[in-house]
């Protein structure tokens, strides 16, 4: 069975489940009252690049994805700022590519998530919502007509106003985001606590040749930590 966290705790399910609440409440509200602002003051005259502002969403489906990331596992590398804002919007961006230069909408999506992970993958930001935004871009731009605005209105609203949200409420919570691997104290002396070495760990992961949703740095700190909690036990087992 999975592991299913408790309600309490600093990363509770009740924490992660109250965090995307105020977080997609944040971006629904401000990208709302952003397209309302941009509608009355045309700022692109009586369309957005051809779409009309009051036509345009003002939530994106894969943004309840990325709540989940962002407030329940916070630590994920997938969850972090910049696989958040650029992964979403480089994806959204090769989606709509696919969807206006490729008629076939199925061939169109299935380009656009092949291509979008392909490039979050170079540019270090993988997130799995990023594909959902590819899929619904490349859709979008062959039945809707969206175009490049798209990515100003109301994607980019959207991302920041999660990402902003997720930095303050993940900190107001304890828990610092971007996340960083716990400092650890230095290593007690004459001890075999610790004696593994950083290149023991890269072979194993070589070995296994998988891509795992922790930091090797997270790895290593947590196997110290379990070195000392070990040699603790044994130390208090001989007194």
């Amino acid at each position: 069975m999975a592991f299913l966290p408790a309600a309490g705790g600093r990363l509770g399910w009740a924490r992660g489940a109250i965090g995307a609440l105020i977080g997609i409440a944040v971006a629904g509200v401000l990208t709302r009252l952003l397209a309302q602002s941009v509608a009355q003051a045309g700022a692109f005259g009586p369309s957005l690049f051809g779409v009309g502002v009051a036509g345009l969403p003002w939530l994106v489906a894969p943004l309840g994805a990325a709540a989940v990331l962002v407030f329940a596992v916070p630590a994920s590398p997938l969850a972090q700022p910049w696989p958040v804002i650029g992964g979403n919007m480089i994806s959204a961006a090769v989606g709509l590519a696919a969807g206006h230069w490729i008629a076939e909408p199925w061939l169109a999506a299935s380009l656009g998530v092949g291509c979008a992970i392909a490039l979050m993958a170079m540019a270090r930001c993988l997130h799995p919502p990023g594909g959902a935004c590819a899929l619904l871009c490349a859709l979008g731009a062959g039945a809707n007509g969206w175009g490049w605005s798209f990515l100003l209105m109301p994607l980019a609203p959207n991302v920041l106003a999660l990402a902003a949200s997720g930095w303050l409420y993940n900190r107001l919570t304890g828990h610092p985001w971007p996340h960083h691997p716990a400092a650890l104290p230095a290593l007690p002396p004459d001890t075999w606590a610790g004696t593994y070495d950083i290149a023991d760990l890269d072979a194993v992961l070589a070995d296994w040749d998988e891509v795992l949703d922790i930091d090797r740095e997270d790895l290593d700190a947590l196997f110290r930590a379990l070195e000392r909690r070990v040699q603790a036990r044994w130390e208090s087992a001989r007194q």
